[in-house]
């Protein structure tokens, strides 16, 4: 009796689908990353300044011209403390976001003067519908883009806490480890996002900062809404954007990996470079 149990037990074991071990997103056949930016105009985007109410796009600041996302301050008398954040209109968890970037032109008068050069891409980000219309930034994690001689894809954190090395970081803002960019350079940059787990910010296959552990918490400016700031909250998830700081910044090349997805290796949605599951995903 006891032979013929192990010999189902191993007859099982042989059946059983194991689960598979994710192999690095850098595998994924071009096919597979999502472009967010059409190259034609905003849609699927949605623009929040402060200031304004959703979807106000004061003065023209977000356009699109031959073939790039622009934040511009041409018809702008001053700056007025409008800082600004373009959302892409889907929550995300686990996935790439890769962006190029490039600075040009002159401040914003009345811009703040740390914000010369300056932009970034939020990740984990409130929703841009529950940003109030006066709110500086919106609770999120900022992968600070930078040029005047600093490091680029520095972290800063708006409403939010992050941990390296099971630490908790106590400065608002964190430098990374890249080279100096030129002022003008158009620069290539990913952050990769898995969940509340683990975020790294790249440049050229390079890990130019990394952290853990993100949650609500600290210091995020005026105007936001208590009722979303709950300090301690693990974030999981939330929205992307790109920044708008007072500094003309053109992007293009605007893309997106999703780590999340169907795991089963019998489905034809399998991807072997998938982290999370999403069984929703799966197709026979």
């Amino acid at each position: 009796m006891r032979t013929i149990l192990i010999g189902v037990a191993l007859l099982a074991a042989a059946q059983a689908t194991p689960t598979p071990v994710a192999t690095d997103w850098r595998t994924a056949p071009a096919q597979d990353w999502q472009e967010l930016f059409n190259g034609r105009n905003l849609d699927g985007w949605v623009i929040k300044l402060a200031n304004h109410e959703l979807g106000d796009n004061y003065r023209d600041t977000f356009r699109v011209e031959n073939g790039l996302i622009r934040v511009m301050y041409d018809k702008y008398d001053e700056f007025g403390g409008r800082f600004g954040h373009l959302f892409y209109k889907q929550k995300l968890s686990h996935y790439v976001v890769s962006v190029e970037y490039r600075f040009f032109g002159d401040q914003a008068k009345g811009g703040p003067s740390y914000a010369r050069l300056n932009s970034g891409v939020m990740v984990h980000s409130q929703a841009p519908e529950t940003i109030l219309k006066d709110q500086d930034w919106p609770i999120s994690i900022e992968a600070q883009l930078l040029a005047g001689g600093r490091t680029t894809m520095n972290v800063c954190t708006p409403g939010t806490e992050i941990f390296m090395r099971g630490e908790m970081v106590k400065a608002h803002c964190t430098n990374a480890t890249s080279k100096i960019y030129k002022d003008d350079e158009w620069v290539k940059v990913e952050v990769e996002v898995l969940g509340s787990e683990h975020v790294r910010h790249i440049i050229g296959g390079e890990v130019v900062l990394e952290y853990e552990k993100p949650m609500i918490g600290g210091w995020v400016g005026n105007g936001f809404d208590p009722a979303i700031k709950k300090d301690g909250t693990i974030l999981e998830d939330g929205y992307m954007a790109l920044q708008a700081e007072s500094q003309p910044v053109e992007f293009r090349n605007v893309r997106l990996l999703n780590l999340s997805g169907c795991m089963d290796p019998a489905s034809p949605a399998f991807r072997a470079y998938f982290v999370h599951r999403d069984d929703t995903k799966c197709t026979r």
